[in-house]
């Protein structure tokens, strides 16, 4: 049988009992549906009630420009060693311990294209943590920490020419134009999209793009 939506709300719920707070990740390619689905879970599990569910997006630790540029890898941002993943597994390792206060974690301005400290409060209520990423079943580095604090990992599936049109209209919408688009979906955004596909076996679940609520477009 597909994979539904409501599966999802429900292996989510399930996922949450039994523990003082768990931590759902969700990844998959560059253009895939990670963003989208994560907010249609966390809209759809709160409803209309006291907020138990929070979006913390891996976003939030890319490194700024100037280090990028410092560092020479602007040209390749969004890739693996283009984000503080030490500082990524360390947030979640509060997010996991640290359940008596509220959690601050960067999160990510898509118009200027760079990382806002403290932009997301993770309340004590939160009894489940949804975070979305490409890297979070990468193996190596401090990337292989991430997976180690994640009770589960969906893997995002998109068809290949669906999934780089999405990007391609993407990055035209936050400024880019057609050809510099299609370069950089093509060049760098396909890069890492490979790496990440090779991931794909270590998920826990993989959500293919008809599990997203109707009226939901993967981005």
């Amino acid at each position: 049988m597909p994979v539904t939506f409501d599966d999802l709300l429900t292996r989510a719920r399930f996922l949450a009992e039994g523990r003082p707070r768990a931590l759902l990740g969700i990844t998959g390619s560059p253009g895939a549906g990670k963003s989208t689905l994560a907010e249609h879970l966390v809209r759809a599990l709160n409803g209309a009630g006291e907020p138990w569910v929070a979006h913390v997006p891996m976003d939030g630790f890319h490194l700024a420009d100037a280090e990028l540029d410092r560092l020479g890898r602007r040209d390749r941002k969004g890739a693996p060693d283009t984000f503080d993943a030490a500082g990524y597994a360390a947030l979640l390792g509060r997010l996991r311990e640290e359940r008596d206060e509220v959690v601050y974690a960067p999160g990510f301005e898509r118009v200027l294209e760079q990382p806002v400290a403290g932009a997301v409060p993770v309340p004590p209520s939160a009894r489940l943590v949804v975070t979305e990423g490409n890297y979070l079943l990468l193996g190596t580095g401090p990337w292989s920490r991430v997976r180690q604090r994640l009770d589960e990992v969906w893997f995002c599936e998109l068809d290949e020419p669906e999934r780089v049109r999405r990007l391609v209209a993407r990055h035209e919408e936050f400024g880019k134009d057609h050809d510099t688009a299609v370069a950089w979906v093509l060049g760098s955004d396909q890069r890492n999209a490979d790496l990440v596909a090779a991931t794909r076996d270590r998920a826990d679940l993989i959500v293919p793009v008809s599990a997203l609520p109707p009226g939901a477009s993967a981005a």
